[in-house]
């Protein structure tokens, strides 16, 4: 069953881990694909792999923590495409450190990204889906919005909101055919842990060692399930972890 082929999607953050992996999904299902990210030639590589394959694939450049530039460049899209699905995958973790010890600027880099560019995207996006009276608005939470962890503070609050958000939507929403979901994955072995290590290869490495993580695929198989399911269907929350992980705190590793 595939009821996605011919529809458009916006991927943000679609140049590396969930967001590229979903991106190259929707593509093999047929969805006519824009893909955003902040680096131009990563996008144009992206596209060309995919286009070479399948069918329809944009690219939009911009960066979802500047507002003028975020609502400019979604607004243009808005103008130019009927967007069918909205993939909110752009966001990071920056820094893991105790509240009273961290790094201001790791805060207002989690806060712009994880909230302020999800709200900036699905801002001007959604006002279309209600006009058309359909669409389906994915975003990427965490088990860290559901169940704190120690040094998580920041990170697990901005989670906790893009969480939230989702109910609210999924409420404002009420008598439209607009659906809403949120991916709450637990550990998931991308390029989160070397961001948030501000490049420390070693220590990223060591949070995915002795258990096998989730894979960005993974997560992708599973949005594009939510994505397929028949239209009366809902899907609103998922928590998805690895075997080897039960929450943030129970994680069996191999000594």
């Amino acid at each position: 069953m595939n009821n996605l082929k011919g529809k458009c999607a916006l991927v943000t953050g679609a140049t590396s881990g969930i967001g590229e992996a979903v991106a190259k999904m929707l593509a093999q299902m047929g969805v006519n694909v824009i893909l955003h990210g902040r680096d131009q030639k990563k996008l144009d590589h992206l596209k060309n792999k995919l286009q070479r394959d399948y069918n329809k694939i944009e690219t939009v450049c911009f960066d979802v923590t500047n507002k003028e530039e975020c609502l400019k460049n979604t607004k243009a899209l808005v103008d130019k495409f009927d967007i069918d699905i909205l993939i909110n995958s752009a966001g990071l973790a920056a820094g893991l450190d105790r509240f009273d010890e961290a790094d201001l600027e790791d805060f207002e880099e989690m806060i712009d990204a994880n909230i302020k560019g999800l709200l900036y995207v699905t801002r001007t996006i959604a006002p279309q889906m209600r006009k058309r009276n359909k669409g389906h608005i994915i975003n990427l939470g965490s088990i860290a919005g559901i169940m704190g962890y120690p040094k998580g503070n920041v990170y697990c609050a901005t989670k906790a909101a893009v969480g939230m958000l989702s109910d609210t939507l999924n409420i404002d929403f009420a008598g439209t055919n607009i659906r809403v979901s949120c991916i709450e994955p637990g550990a998931v072995e991308t390029n989160f842990s070397n961001v948030r290590f501000k490049g420390d290869e070693k220590r990223a490495k060591k949070v995915y060692e002795g258990y096998k993580p989730l894979s960005a695929e993974d997560i992708a198989y599973l949005i594009i399930y939510i994505l397929n399911v028949p239209e009366h269907v809902n899907i609103q929350h998922t928590l998805i972890m690895p075997t080897a992980q039960r929450n943030p705190y129970i994680l069996s590793k191999e000594i």
